[in-house]
């Protein structure tokens, strides 16, 4: 009798998964031993690798194109530029102190002419003003009152000489005649000393015989050759000896001064060379010597002054212009590594950038770097990078945000959880950015960089939070917080002359 076994439908159904399952996990195994003995496709894209030394245990971050394209991302190569072993160093264009002139009258008296204008250019000896003096004219007439008296004194000389020789005078009259004559010549001597320093010429004293040619009017010759930067002339102002008039400075030879860092004074001497550059003309270059360095240290910003001495030919250099000195021994120049500003970055304590990796787009290496002097808008990089890495430089903070959000590498925490962060550039402009956004509720860290000795914002004050801090140059300053709610957070430099705002959201 044959026997028919029966298998209910739920178990025919387990049993065909089963087998599927099985299937598909012999399938998965042999095509991964296939494509793990295969060779590498040509045209797979390569990962990021360091692309100079020093890149051991760099994060890797990765945007989508759509990320990248609403960062507006773009990349730099590495460049390198000439100066390395020489100090770059912010200056103010000031007047040579040994050829400016504060130009005072040499008598009391009321201006009656004034002959220049404020920055017109004039010689050496060129009238300047002219001042109505009665003590010139009386002056004048002392002199010709005491000539005359010289006069009678040597007629009468003669004459005695005379009647002693004859027997008609005695020696002791001829005496008394001898001494009165002396004193009248030293008296007229006097008169004419003093014509002299009230501005008269030798000719026109020696000319000056008689009351008709007394003259009540004084020159103010120009001292030297220069440009008038100084006019506090007008006429029928009233004016003593000492009243600064006009201020005269050649500025044929210009003083550069700037600050030098402690850290630094090894590095220069008097003598050293320095190559001058200025935005206002960026083709003009001009050689200097260090002329001076101060030999006492300033206590509050650990600085001492440095000038530099420069030739100005052409007048291109202002008085009070911002100038960039380039400064160190020579023979001590060589390349060195420079990236655009924008491309630092702050994690925590360090200093990165963020290396594209042309193989692979929206891929980036994170790499910590040593940064060294500021120059415009790029700065020295001392290691971490080499030359034609291409680092990111706009929307290098969008690729920093990404990699706190994906928790890529180690962040400093303010208390527990997850830190937002924003690195803000001092410059000669201010702050940069300055508005930025917050979430409320979760721990900030401002990082605050300043780059220049050319601005005001030595110091960072946020007024809410009650925090001062000074921003020493290069030196990255932190400033941690917690927003915890909504609003504006408003900051600003020392003075007030620059300021910013965070606005939590």
């Amino acid at each position: 009798m044959t026997q028919t076994l029966q298998i209910g439908r739920g178990p025919l159904v387990l049993v065909v998964a089963g087998c599927l399952a099985v299937g598909s996990l012999g399938t998965y195994f042999l095509l991964n031993r296939q494509a793990v003995n295969a060779p590498p496709s040509p045209h797979a894209a390569a990962p990021l690798e360091p692309a100079s030394a020093g890149a051991k245990g760099d994060a890797v971050i990765t945007l989508t194109p759509e990320a990248v394209a609403r960062a507006g991302i773009e990349i730099a190569a590495v460049t390198t530029s000439t100066g390395g072993g020489r100090l770059r160093i912010p200056a103010i264009v000031q007047p040579n102190g040994y050829r400016a002139v504060v130009v005072t009258p040499v008598v009391a008296g009321r201006i009656m002419r004034v002959l220049v204008e404020l920055g017109q250019h004039v010689q050496r000896g060129q009238t300047l003003a002219e001042i109505y003096s009665p003590e010139l004219a009386d002056a004048q007439t002392q002199y010709i009152s005491a000539r005359a008296e010289l006069d009678a004194h040597e007629r009468d000389l003669r004459r005695t000489e005379k009647l002693v020789e004859i027997g008609s005078a005695s020696r002791q009259e001829l005496e008394k005649i001898h001494a009165e004559h002396t004193a009248a010549e030293s008296m007229l001597q006097s008169r004419r000393s003093r014509l002299m320093l009230l501005g008269m010429t030798e000719s026109l004293v020696a000319n000056l015989s008689s009351s008709p040619q007394v003259a009540s009017t004084v020159r103010v010759p120009a001292p030297l050759d220069g440009v008038i930067t100084v006019r506090t002339a007008n006429i029928g102002l009233n004016v003593d000896p000492s009243a600064s008039l006009f201020t005269v400075v050649d500025l044929l030879n210009v003083w550069l001064v700037g600050e030098l860092y402690e850290r630094d004074l090894a590095r220069v001497r008097i003598g050293s060379t320095a190559t001058v550059t200025t935005s206002a003309f960026p083709q003009l270059r001009l050689a200097g010597k260090v002329s001076y360095i101060d030999p006492e240290i300033r206590g509050d910003t650990r600085t001492a002054q440095l000038r530099v001495e420069v030739p100005n030919p052409g007048r291109q250099l202002r008085l009070g212009m911002y100038v960039d000195m380039e400064v160190g021994e020579p023979g001590g120049v060589s390349d060195v590594l420079m990236i655009p500003r924008t491309a630092v970055q702050m994690v925590g304590d360090r200093t990165v950038v963020y290396l594209a990796n042309p193989a692979m787009p929206g891929q980036y290496l994170e790499r910590e770097v040593k940064l060294g002097d500021a120059s415009g808008d790029g700065i020295q990089v001392l290691s971490g990078v080499a030359v034609h890495d291409k680092v990111v430089t706009k929307g290098s903070f969008s690729v920093r945000a990404e990699r706190d959000r994906v928790g890529t590498g180690a962040a400093s925490p303010i208390g527990s959880g997850a830190v937002q962060t924003i690195r803000v550039m001092v410059s000669e402009k201010g702050f940069e950015p300055a508005r930025m956004s917050l979430r409320a509720g979760v721990p900030a860290r401002l990082t605050f960089v300043r780059t220049t000795d050319a601005t005001c914002a030595t110091e960072v004050v946020i007024p809410s939070l009650d925090i001062k801090r000074p921003l020493p140059l290069n030196q990255p300053v932190d400033i941690e917080f917690a927003p915890n709610k909504a609003g504006d957070v408003a900051f600003a430099c020392g003075i007030g002359m620059f300021s910013g705002t965070l606005v939590v959201q």
